[in-house]
């Protein structure tokens, strides 16, 4: 038996839903991360985007176990100086609550050109409705 090698344009990529009310962050993160890669279907293949289209909705509504809420932080840092701000994950769910979801599916990503394209296939709206609703997602239980 030959080894199969998926090729770039015979990936036919689908799209998945995913409820994030009341659901953990990190089981949620897993769930994205596997389904951007690809690694759910047969035909996966390391160097290949094999992956599907992940749509987020109810973002601010995904749940935290322990302290975390209070203890996580996120920096950033503006190349300045001086420049590093902290913000905590509870200031965070208030400005950007589709930040959370992204950063934790980023970490659960491998670090190089492929994945950073995965991400992008990656779609996270704060509230119940999205705008992907003409590509019939697929409604995901986490």
């Amino acid at each position: 038996m030959k080894t199969f090698l998926a090729k770039k344009g015979t990936v036919q990529p689908q799209w998945h839903l995913i409820d994030a009310d009341g659901v953990v962050l990190g089981r949620l993160a897993v769930k994205a991360a596997i389904l951007l890669r690809g690694r759910h279907r047969a035909t996966y293949t390391p160097h290949v985007d094999t992956g599907d289209f992940v749509v987020v909705i109810n973002a601010a509504k995904v749940v935290l176990t322990g302290k975390k809420e209070e203890q996580n932080t996120y920096m950033s840092f503006s190349g300045f100086v001086g420049g590093e701000q902290y913000r905590k994950l509870s200031e965070m769910r208030v400005r950007r609550p589709e930040f959370i979801i992204e950063h934790a599916v980023k970490g659960m990503l491998p670090k190089n050109r492929l994945a950073r394209q995965m991400l992008t296939k990656l779609r996270v709206f704060a509230g119940p409705t999205h705008t992907h609703e003409a590509q019939n997602p697929v409604k995901i239980a986490v």
